[in-house]
Formats: structure tokens, sequence, C-alpha cells
């Protein structure tokens, strides 16, 4: 049986492919699962820590039906997963004498759920797909591969979420799809290509292997789905709701609580569907009311003084730009799909109207998209993709006195790649021993960088720093920086190692390293990060 998990900032789906109706089909799971009146049904993605120690956890939608969501607690957890990879993190509590990371509530989360599948549909355990968002750095996916090791599953596959999407549509009669994937944490954009194809790779990016691949078992034709330009942020759901408690706190004194957030959630999604909104809380132990109302003209108000549209049109122009370099103008996109909660917001999709025509926007499978689509990765789909972040290395900058990042290779590149990028190097130093490089992958520039950090009860993203492009060394530690030992010695003046940069299949960057003098092989097709 293949399963299917889109991990969500808000809500998790978990899908499986059905065998006898040949269709995907959307899990709900007791206890886990939101069972009255969701359709389809959802995951809240929420965690609660009765015991760090032994990892005695609650999650999903038992969280909110033994209430443990309504108090200010640092053992509940929301909004975790836009925290897990982050480059700077703050602030992380300590529960039973053990700091609580983001990465180890992830993965509470999730082999919590899959636990909880295992004990529905004892089949499980063939093979598993997993999404990920279009912007995750290698990080996510290094930590995605390492929770992936310990699960009972004989294979396991990722796949970006927007692509997914773009699947889980059922666009096969569509060439050039944008998806706009806008859920609780993220807004990705991701414009890609549906092509067909007899050439059998493996498919999607495999994180672990069983004893037999589904590629090599189907005989069906292969469909590929290109990805031909991606952009994305830290923006959503969440923020929205965060931002409505922040007006609720000036104008009504309310206080920042769980409680209050939730309240202000169901008010957003009130707004989806209506003009006025209101929820009135009664707490019988405190007796404590709220009475909040709110007016869509008001709502969209609080978005344009956070500059919510002007960010959103920020990552649209971003991939109309990449687009246009590729000779494809809007009039060339068939098809706009809208996925996530965020995207049910009426002022959301006149903003994508904006720039579409309506009769190409799609938005009525907001929340099972991404899962479906995932599920068509052991249906004969092939993906081909491209680095959305450059690789580069770390030099002295003169000029400016301070370490800088030349890129090797640049965003953009498709894998695997045909041609390695080659780079020499000489000493510096006089009867100099060895050469280090630290090599880094390389984020988009922008004006500041990003800390994630816990408020109280309240998941915080601030911009810090300035200017700079951001960067996650993968090699800077002990040990791992030395690329050749010179036997003998380097002198100045002269070119010594030759070293070959390349990018496999499975999104491994390898190097290898010449020693131009005594001509030896000093590493050969060696993996600086690996991903499982």
């Amino acid at each position: 049986m293949t399963i299917a998990i889109d991990f969500g900032t808000s809500n998790t789906v978990i899908a499986r492919w059905n065998p006898v109706t040949q269709k995907p089909e959307t899990l709900s799971l007791s206890g886990l699962s939101v069972m009255q009146g969701q359709n389809p049904p959802l995951i809240p993605s929420l965690l609660y820590v009765e015991d760090a120690s032994s990892s005695k956890v609650v999650v999903g939608q038992a969280v909110r039906d033994r209430g443990l969501d309504l108090k200010t607690d640092p053992r509940f957890f929301r909004s975790f997963k836009r925290g897990i990879g982050a480059a700077i993190q703050g602030f992380l509590p300590e529960l039973d004498g053990k700091v609580v990371t983001f990465e180890q509530v992830g993965k509470w989360f999730l082999s919590q759920s899959i636990e909880k599948l295992q004990a529905t549909l004892p089949d499980v355990g063939q093979s598993l797909i997993l999404t990920v968002p279009v912007d995750s750095f290698e990080a996510y996916r290094h930590w995605l591969g390492q929770v992936c090791q310990s699960l009972p599953v004989e294979q396991v596959r990722i796949v970006d979420e927007p692509t997914a999407a773009a699947l889980g549509y059922g666009m096969a009669d569509r060439q050039v799809i944008l998806v706009v994937d806008f859920g609780g944490g993220t807004l990705d954009l991701s414009l890609v290509r549906l092509d067909s194809s007899t050439n059998k790779k493996p498919l999607g990016f495999i994180l672990k292997w069983g004893d037999k691949s589904l590629a090599e078992s189907s005989g069906q034709k292969v469909k590929t789905a290109r990805v031909l330009a991606k952009a994305g942020q830290n923006l959503g759901g969440a923020d929205i709701d965060n931002w409505l408690v922040d007006y609720f706190a000036k104008t009504q004194g309310l206080v920042s609580t769980p409680l209050t957030t939730r309240l202000a959630e169901r008010l957003k999604m009130q707004l989806s569907l209506q003009r006025q909104a209101s929820e009135v809380y009664f707490n019988d132990e405190t007796f404590e009311t709220y009475d909040l109302q709110l007016e869509r003209d008001r709502f969209e108000d609080i978005l344009k003084e956070h500059k919510f549209f002007d960010r959103l049109d920020e990552s649209m122009t971003q991939v109309l730009q990449q687009a246009r370099r590729q000779g494809l103008e809007v009039a060339d996109i068939d098809a706009v799909l809208l996925v996530g909660g965020t995207v049910q917001i009426p002022s959301v999709q006149t903003w994508v109207q904006q720039y579409f025509e309506a009769t190409k926007i799609r938005c009525e499978k907001p929340f099972e998209a991404i899962a479906q689509g995932a599920l068509q990765l052991a249906q004969g789909i092939e993906l081909k993709d491209f680095l959305y972040h450059s690789y580069g290395i770390r030099y002295w900058d003169r000029r400016h006195s301070r370490h800088n990042w030349h890129p090797l290779i640049k965003a953009g590149q498709p894998y695997p790649m045909s041609e390695p990028v080659e780079l020499v190097l000489g000493a510096s130093v006089e009867n100099q021993p060895s050469i280090e490089l630290i090599i880094g992958e390389l984020g988009t520039e922008s004006n500041s960088a990003t800390e994630v950090y816990f408020d109280g009860d309240r998941l915080i993203t601030r911009n810090i720093g300035s200017g700079q492009t951001q960067v996650q060394p993968l090699n800077d530690r002990e040990g791992a920086r030395t690329i050749a030992q010179l036997t003998p010695p380097g002198y100045p003046g002269n070119d010594r190692i030759k070293v070959l940069f390349q990018v496999d299949d499975r999104r491994f960057l390898r190097m290898t390293v010449q020693d131009m003098l005594s001509k030896q092989t000093l590493l050969d097709d060696r993996p600086v990060v690996q991903l499982s």
C-alpha cells in the first residue's frame, strides 16, 4: 500500500491509493482527524508534550478534544513546522529536563501519526511519500530523512508540495501550470510543465530504499512534471491569526493566549464564507467572556496594513520574471491551481484574478490536492526538478574585510548535472600542509535574515541582520573543512588542486579532488551533503 502525507503548518492530510477504485482517498484517523463536519478530514498540526523524557505526547485533534490548546502552556505546540531547519533558532522551551527543538516536535508528530495509521491499516509499510515546501533548505530534507530512517516503511520518497498539487488536480491535459500553495506557514508558488515521456528513471527523490521499487514494477507510461520557476516566503495563515489577535488587543484589550488565537482563526475562517463574523466564548471556571466581531472590509484593511498583498505581489513577480527568462508569458500559463487553507480568503482569490483569467483558476481541492497528487508518484509519474538554492564557497572579501560567498552551482541548475563545475585552488602560505574549503547552501539575498523562536505560547519569526545572502554552511565543522592533504606541502604562486562539483539524481552534492602536482585523486566523488 502507498501512503502520502502532506505535513502542513496548520493541518496535515494523509491519503492512500485505493487499489480497488484506482483512485486516491483521504483518510480519517480516529483521535487525530477532525471528525465532525470536516470534509476532507484534516489532522490539526498540534502537539502537546505530557512527558518529554519518555516522548509521551498528544497529537492532532486529541489536543483540542482535551482542551490542551486553550491555555498558556509551554507544553503546547502549534505552527512548529515553520521552525524546522531554520538557520536561526532563538528561545526554545525546556521540558522535563530536556530542551525541546522544532525538529523534535516535528519528529514526535510524524511518528505518532504514522503509528496511529499503522494501527488503523495494518498493511501500511510498503511505500510512503512525503511532501516538502518549495523553498526548504537541505537542512529540512536532511531532518526528514533522519525521521524516515526510524519508520517501519520499506521505501520513502519526497516531492515538492506545489508539484504534487499540480498532479493532484489531474491536469494531465494541460502543459504549463502555476500552483499557488498558501497554507498556515508558507506561501509557495511553482510553475511546472507536464510532459509525456517513456524514459523510466528513478521516480521522485528517494529518501529510503526497500527491497523493490514500485517504479520497477510499474508498466505504465511515465508522465514528467518539470519545475520551471519557483518562489516562496515565510508567510501564511498563522501570521494572519496573530495579526487579528494584535488588532483585538489594540481595540478591546484582548490578551494574546492560545484561546484568543483559536478564536481569531475561527473568525478568519468565517470571513471566507460571509461578510461578517462573530465569536463568543465564556469560560465557566474563570468567568471570562470574549465577544469578538469583525467585518470582511475591516479584515482586508488589516491585511493591507501588514503589507500582505505587497508581499504576495513580490513572490508573483519573481515567478513571472523567471518564466519570461524561459520565453513564457502570462498567456502561456494554462491553469492556476490554488491550494492551502489561506487561498480560501476571498481577497486572496481576487488578488490572483488580477494576474490571470478567472476561467484558468481552480480552487475546488485546496486541502487534498497535495497529498493526493503525491500518490501519483507510485503510479508512473517522474519528476524533473532544478535546484532552488545555489551552492558556493566561502572566501575572504578584501574590499569589505569580511567573509563572503561565491556561487559555484547556481539556482535553477537542473539535476542530475551532465557536466561538473571545476574549481582550481593553490596554497596561500609557505609550506602549507592542507587546503580547507567551506561549502554553503546559498539562500536568496534579502534585506534581513529570519529568526524563529517562542514568545510565550506564540511562535514568532523576526527579521534580523541586513542585506546579505542567507547561507547554511554544509561542512563548517572540525574534520570536515579539509578537502586535501598536500604531500609535498604547497607553496603560493602555483595551482595545486582541482576540485570538481556536481549534483546527482538524488540531490547529493558530490566532490572530487585531484592533486595536480602528484597526479593523485585525493577525494573521489564524495558526497558533501547527504540526505539519507
